[in-house]
């Protein structure tokens, strides 16, 4: 499909923007914002694969590794190299995956989420090399859990099916799509739609990144399963907690909410916000929390916003702004600048994680938006591995990316 640039600047306008800080002006940033929560209307026909990665993506990376380009071939090397990439890999299904706050208790949680980055980096293995056994080890990881599962339970059981429920749709539409015979594959789309969409539909009011990994999931599974009802539902849910996830200044004097939220004062709203009472653009809910939880929301949000361009149903002119300014604040400290008293006490706990490639190869690579932290950030940091919950070998499918 075409590549439609977002949020045009000219020259001028640029220039003007990288003084002020800001992708646009205050007012056409509001002007992106959904003001009903409408969402986009889903596609006609959902484009396959197309589940964080499309085919021309796939091509690419393919094309690069085998020539031995970098940073792709190194970052095709070390995920091999990584227990996810072994023929040996060996899934451990569960019936019921209980999951308590901060995994304890953990039945299930850890091979679960495991099991599904190793589906997916053996999807990406096979996609690269065309070896017939890394397609089969991924049916053999994603068979294994269709035939078993049947719930999450316990407080974690929203968040553990979003980063579950994120991962095996990037691995499922892969092979679906590219590879030649899948016997249980239907049985795998049932798991799907019974045991993981019914779980994360619904969102949460829980702290952001939980509801942005459950909408991340909720997309991914709508598009395997070519449901137009659900994948709006689910965006017009993440753009309402995007906007409520990340300030802008233009949204005035206090952060915006989630309809429902039950934060109806100031006070409410600083406790949410973890204290922080002070607001400036790129300031997350949860940066004043940790970096790693504020990690986890904004690849939530570039993983829906790119879910969203492949489809053909771009969502980057509504949550561009929000995710590049979020990068950029987060980056900035991350990288070590010195800490304002105004800012969570003056002291922040970095840990941003490997969760910048996508959001800044869309941003800056594709649409040439300056974002000096982020890219020194994200190059600083390549080859990015895995957090081992829902994000994987972001430099090798993103990194420098041109493809739409």
């Amino acid at each position: 499909m075409s590549q439609r640039r977002i949020l045009p600047l000219t020259a001028a306008a640029l220039s003007a923007a990288c003084l002020a800080g800001a992708l646009v002006g205050p007012a056409q940033a509001q002007a992106a914002e959904p003001r009903s929560g409408k969402a986009t209307t889903a596609p006609a026909a959902f484009t396959h694969p197309g589940v964080l990665v499309g085919r021309s993506q796939l091509d690419f990376i393919r094309g690069k590794v085998q020539a031995g380009a970098a940073p792709w071939k190194g970052a095709y090397d070390a995920m091999m190299a990584s227990k996810y990439g072994s023929l040996s890999y060996t899934p451990k299904p569960w019936a019921v995956v209980e999951c308590g706050s901060y995994s304890d208790p953990n039945k299930g949680c850890t091979d679960e989420r495991q099991d599904a980055i190793a589906a997916y980096t053996h999807a990406l293995a096979w996609y690269i090399t065309r070896d017939d056994r890394y397609a089969k080890k991924a049916i053999q990881i994603m068979d294994a859990w269709s035939a078993t599962i049947t719930d999450h339970t316990n407080s974690n059981a929203p968040l553990q099916t979003g980063w579950a429920g994120s991962v095996w749709p990037r691995a499922a539409e892969i092979i679906r799509y590219t590879y030649t015979s899948w016997p249980n594959m239907n049985r795998f789309a049932t798991m799907l739609r019974n045991v993981y969409l019914p779980k994360v539909i619904n969102g949460s009011h829980s702290n952001g990144n939980w509801e942005l990994s459950m909408m991340e999931a909720a997309v991914g599974i709508s598009v395997f399963l070519d449901d137009r009802t659900s994948y709006d539902k689910a965006v017009a849910r993440y753009l309402n907690r995007t906007q409520a996830y990340i300030y802008l200044e233009s949204d005035g004097a206090l952060p915006k909410t989630v309809p429902g939220s039950g934060l109806d004062t100031k006070e409410e709203i600083v406790k949410y916000w973890q204290g922080q009472s002070t607001f400036v653009t790129g300031l997350t809910q949860e940066t004043c929390r940790d970096f790693t939880h504020t990690g986890y929301g904004i690849s939530a949000i570039s993983h829906v916003a790119e879910t969203s361009r492949i489809q053909g149903e771009d969502l980057y002119p509504k949550v561009g702004e929000r995710l590049r300014q979020a990068l950029g604040f987060q980056t900035k400290y991350e990288l070590g600048t010195a800490v304002p008293s105004w800012l969570c006490g003056g002291t922040v706990k970095r840990g941003l994680g490997p969760v910048t490639e996508v959001g800044f190869n869309a941003l800056h690579n594709r649409l040439g938006y300056p974002m000096d932290n982020t890219q020194k950030l994200t190059e600083q940091q390549r080859p990015a591995g895995t957090n081992n919950l829902f994000v994987a070998w972001e430099t090798l499918t993103h990194a420098d990316n041109p493809a739409s």
